[in-house]
């Protein structure tokens, strides 16, 4: 199943969505993320996407996949943050 959203993370910059997700499982197929925000390095924006794939699209695990891929690859947001990067994925489902 396919979802776009479009959100604006309080205090921060607008965040843009497309998701593609199994219904049945609820999992990530794939995901890009993209939005005025910075990201560093630059390419972990495509590390994350491919990371999130075949994540549960539950709350809990999702943020703690984020957390965990910003600590393992180093990656530095700036107008963004994982629990508003959760809150932007998970709105592709309602």
């Amino acid at each position: 199943m396919h979802s776009e959203s479009i959100y604006k993370i309080p205090g921060g910059k607008l965040l843009r969505i497309s998701l593609d997700y199994d219904k049945k499982t609820n999992t990530i197929q794939r995901i890009k993320i993209n939005g005025d925000f910075f990201a560093y390095p630059e390419e972990s924006v495509e590390t994350l996407e491919i990371a999130l794939r075949n994540t549960p699209l539950n709350q809990k695990v999702l943020l703690k996949k984020i957390h965990s891929s910003i600590t393992e690859y180093h990656i530095q947001f700036i107008g963004l943050n994982a629990e508003g990067l959760t809150q932007g994925i998970l709105m592709c489902l309602s």
